[in-house]
């Protein structure tokens, strides 16, 4: 008996969004996606009963990366979701556990399995960020509203469970991706137009930088002719607005390799992304960032280890400055230009020395993880070799064998695979120095992506509704 077999009595007792029973029209997939982004909104501003409240500490900067909200019921977003995926896809892809995801029965109790251990991280990380206390600035209960406050934030992330299963089924792309873009779409534009109160404020640097509305701050302060304020601000925005042009000038550049069906069938292209890897290393560098910051505290006072952890945990934070880490590193360099007391332009230049060491790792972690992913996610020149023989496939010139295909496909996709690896990595490091104090780099990188796949996805349905024999043909 195997392991999906073992768990298949539980199956059954798991509540299942059951799918259409035929595709929706376009409008009614866009309302289904804009009502369950809606319950997101409305879960992240529910607070948790029972809970004192304190800063996220070190897990700040991966909230928008979690598409949660510490303190409400949205505390640890899609963490269980995405890890439950990782880990079964790494054991899967593994031969830990064997399976054929091309056997739809398989495949429907693998998504069981994986929905169950989806739960069982929900109430086990709930207990973690509330109960542990691994991290003494994070959130915790009240005296004797331990259960109830992790019953209620494993609620939330099931309810976020079962909302993805809506979108994936309903509605358009993926709910966790929605809920990424969504987060961080919402952090970028509260940060910037929130309103604020302007008067005296203005003479203390380090008091207002640290205050929201950055836009109307910026008005501001040109206004007055404080540049040490208005500078930092207009630079987020603008290397915002190159990140967000760059993500999605580099989403259309692509290497189209011919193939054909059958001996003499109807020829096509088979296109190779320069973002190949698409945005999934950055994602597993910044959780393995995360889990470094977890065992350097869970480390603190054990001789040596604490020492080489807590030096690990510094290379691997996002370079910041000011005596509540509150500005990027382009900002800390703006402020200790105009104004030398507000900061000290020797603990600039450190950090700058930082963020250089940041940007070289996280370029070299990408590269790691996205050659491993290619491999792992069967997109490899083997298995896409393989893939494209199965459908009766070849390229021209070329005789129709794996081996030959495949030396064609090596050409290709690990170069593609290393270089879009490191532009991520590259790119990702610079947002995070530069439009950190805004929102998480990262997280600006991740949504443009995205928005860039939501927008392809849009086009591709309207295409197909007003195709009135493609819709005839697919039912």
């Amino acid at each position: 008996m195997g392991i999906l077999e073992i768990f298949e009595p539980l199956y059954r007792f798991l509540p299942e969004v059951a799918a259409p029973a035929k595709k929706n029209l376009i409008q009614k997939r866009l309302i289904w996606t804009s009502l369950v982004l809606v319950i997101y909104f409305i879960l992240g501003n529910i607070q948790v009963i029972g809970l004192t409240e304190a800063a996220a500490g070190r897990l700040a900067q991966f909230e928008t990366l979690l598409a949660s909200n510490l303190g409400t019921l949205t505390t640890v977003g899609i963490g269980p979701i995405v890890l439950a995926s990782i880990i079964l896809q790494l054991l899967v892809g593994g031969k830990l556990i064997n399976i054929d995801l091309s056997n739809p029965e398989q495949r429907k109790k693998f998504a069981s399995m994986q929905k169950l251990f989806a739960i069982f991280l929900c109430f086990f990380e709930s207990l973690a960020y509330t109960g542990f206390g691994v991290f003494p600035s994070l959130i915790q209960p009240a005296p004797g509203m331990l259960i109830p406050v992790v019953l209620q934030v494993a609620l939330g992330a099931i309810i976020l469970l079962y909302l993805d299963e809506v979108v994936s089924k309903h509605g358009i792309g993926s709910g966790i991706s929605l809920f990424i873009a969504a987060g961080v779409a919402g952090t970028f534009f509260w940060q910037l137009f929130q309103p604020v109160f302007f008067g005296t404020a203005l003479l203390n640097p380090e008091f207002v930088l640290n205050l929201q509305g950055r836009f109307f701050l910026m008005l501001s302060s040109f206004i007055e002719g404080n540049l040490s304020i208005a500078l930092p601000i207009l630079v987020a925005i603008i290397f915002s607005i190159i990140i967000f042009f760059t993500v999605v000038f580099a989403e259309g550049m692509h290497i189209n390799i011919p193939i054909t069906t059958g001996r003499h069938g109807m020829g096509g292209r088979f296109p190779v992304k320069f973002l190949y890897v698409s945005n999934m290393p950055v994602i597993l560098a910044a959780a393995l960032f995360a889990n470094i910051q977890i065992w350097s505290s869970l480390a603190q006072g054990i001789p040596y280890l604490s020492t080489f952890l807590n030096g690990l945990s510094w290379v691997t934070s996002v370079p910041r400055v000011g005596a509540q880490q509150e500005f990027s590193l382009i900002e800390g360099l703006i402020i200790s230009f105009f104004n030398p007391q507000g900061l000290s332009l020797g603990l600039v230049a450190f950090e700058v020395v930082h963020a250089v060491i940041y940007i070289i790792l996280l370029t070299i972690l990408c590269v790691v993880f996205g050659r491993f992913w290619v491999e792992m996610g069967n997109q490899g020149p083997e298995a896409v070799a393989k893939q494209l023989i199965n459908s009766g496939m070849s390229i021209p010139g070329f005789r129709n064998d794996p081996r030959i295909i495949r030396s064609i496909l090596d050409r290709y996709i690990p170069p593609i695979s290393i270089l879009g690896g490191a532009f991520v990595g590259i790119l990702a490091g610079v947002a995070d120095i530069t439009t950190g104090s805004l929102v998480s780099g990262t997280g600006i990188l991740l949504t443009v992506g995205i928005v860039y796949r939501f927008y392809e996805e849009l086009a591709k349905e309207a295409v197909f509704e007003s195709n009135m024999l493609l819709k005839k043909i697919m039912g």
